[in-house]
């Protein structure tokens, strides 16, 4: 009998592993293991199936037209998510789950830190169909990414054909932001005024942390457009954070005791660009050597930001400039607690605000970052260290956004980066610097607990995402199979048969 001529129900049964298993034709195996060893070095001798050699062993595609043009969307639409933060297994996901809905169930995707290559398989008489994009840029849009994820829902649940895809893409992607870009400057300003009020700092404070922090937002923009790199512009946003915060001491204009909560509230700032969680994700998840691309970003943009502030603080020594003293790190007080949560949520709103995230997600974020304090300052009211209290902060924001953010129509990835802002240890990484660029011992404990906290934080919201994913599909169903921690793209797993 040749399997090429047999049919079940008019269909053809050249992959008779995909039938159900009481339709599939018995055939006789022998049992190896009553079999001796010479007879298993034997060659078989029995008859062999006959395949037709004019028919493709293999799946059937459309044509090679169409397979270029699913390929150009899906990997437009992967783009779009890696340049946004988006971790390397939601761009997998995204693009197979694309590839499938439009017809190519056969693919294979590999994605990497500045690109992403999907290889078209078409049975065995065609040569696969590879095609590669580069990602150039990066850039925080959190409504584009949004209005992608809208359009890749569609696109999965059958709403909506390439061609029009290709067209509402278009509009994604050369849409403007819908803010003006002082908006962003303003909300870069509030996110180290929200950080000052964290950290306990006043009102005069909140007010000069604002105007540096939105002066540093400036000069980086004006340095863009002189094609300077990111890690010539960390270095100066450090230098002029710190140099300002010193010039406003020694010309007595705060009367506080802790005027260098400005720098720390800077450093924040500068910090939470920086992809720590896709990192972490990606080296979770597998794909390490995007986690090592995204790794040796942030390492060097910390690098830059380290140089600035150890820079500025040498020169202040060479200047005679009053030195400020080493902030400390001060315990809250049930009192200040509710100051500590409006702190967390204005910081990760304006983070949001900043990222050009629209009313909703902004809101989400709020919720998320007040959360993330809330828990945050209890849990050192009850004296647990720093690590453990941003590691639980953390998962709770990621599960938080995980089970609420999808039905509340926005990206969990743009709940979780908001929402542990607010938790950045900038005070941490400025007392390490200090104690490494003025004081002459040169402690670089401080420095190590910092990147612990950071981390913690990356990974507890990974965490807080994977837990969410049962409760997320319905209450009680832990017996469903993980697709692993999902911030951006498709939740459910995509079905792949081999052939």
């Amino acid at each position: 009998m040749k399997i090429n001529e047999r049919t079940n129900g008019g269909r053809s049964a050249r992959w008779p592993l995909l039938e159900p298993p009481e339709q599939r034709p018995k055939v006789h195996r022998p049992n190896l293991l009553k079999r001796r060893p010479w007879h298993v070095l034997e060659a078989p001798t029995g008859e062999l199936p006959a395949v037709d050699a004019e028919e493709a062993m293999g799946p059937q595609l459309p044509d090679e037209a169409t397979v270029n043009f699913v390929l150009d969307l899906s990997l437009r639409i992967g783009e779009v998510q890696m340049a946004s933060g988006a971790g390397a297994s939601d761009v997998t996901a995204t693009i197979l789950a694309i590839a499938g809905a439009l017809g190519l169930p056969h693919c294979e995707v590999d994605v990497i830190f500045t690109s992403i290559t999907v290889t078209c398989h078409r049975g065995t008489d065609l040569s696969p169909v590879t095609a590669l994009r580069v990602v150039r840029s990066r850039s925080l849009d959190y409504t584009r990414l949004t209005e992608t994820e809208k359009l890749v829902r569609k696109i999965v649940r059958g709403h909506m054909g390439a061609e029009q895809a290709q067209t509402e893409l278009e509009r994604i992607t050369s849409a403007p932001h819908p803010y003006p870009r002082w908006t962003a400057t303003l909300a870069w300003g509030g996110l180290a005024g929200f950080i000052t009020i964290l950290l306990g700092g006043g009102i005069d404070i909140a007010l000069v942390a604002f105007v540096i922090s939105a002066v540093i937002d400036r000069v980086g923009r004006l340095l863009n457009r002189y094609s300077l790199p990111f890690f010539f512009q960390q270095v100066i946003g450090g230098l002029v954070a710190t140099l300002s915060a010193m010039a406003i001491v020694s010309s007595d204009v705060l009367t506080t005791d802790r005027p260098t909560l400005v720098v720390a509230a800077a450093v924040t700032v500068l910090l939470s660009g920086l992809s720590t969680v896709s990192a972490v994700q990606d080296a979770i998840t597998g794909y390490n050597v995007t986690a090592a691309g995204r790794t040796m970003e942030t390492v060097l943009m910390s690098a830059g930001l380290i140089s600035g502030v150890v820079l500025a603080l040498r020169i202040a020594v060479m200047l005679g400039l009053p030195r400020t003293p080493l902030p400390e790190v001060t315990g809250s007080t049930p009192q200040q607690l509710p100051l500590v949560v409006l702190g967390g949520a204005g910081a990760a709103a304006c983070f949001a605000l900043a990222s050009y995230a629209k009313m909703r997600a902004m809101l989400v974020a709020a919720a998320a970052g007040g959360i993330g304090a809330a828990v945050y300052g209890s849990l050192t009211l009850a004296r647990l260290d720093g690590v453990s209290s941003s590691a639980v902060a953390a998962t709770l924001v990621g599960f938080c956004g995980g089970v609420l953010a999808r039905r509340l129509g926005v990206t969990p990835l743009v709940v979780a980066v908001s929402g542990i802002t607010p938790l950045l240890p900038g005070l941490s990484t400025y007392r390490g610097l200090y104690q490494i660029g003025v004081e002459p011992s040169g402690d670089i404990s401080t420095l190590m607990t910092a990147v612990a906290i950071g981390l913690a934080l990356a990974a507890g919201v990974v965490l807080g995402e994977w837990l969410a994913q049962p409760v997320r599909t319905g209450l009680g169903r832990l017996e469903r199979r993980f697709a692993g921690p999902r911030m951006a793209g498709p939740l459910e797993p995509t079905e792949r048969s081999l052939e």
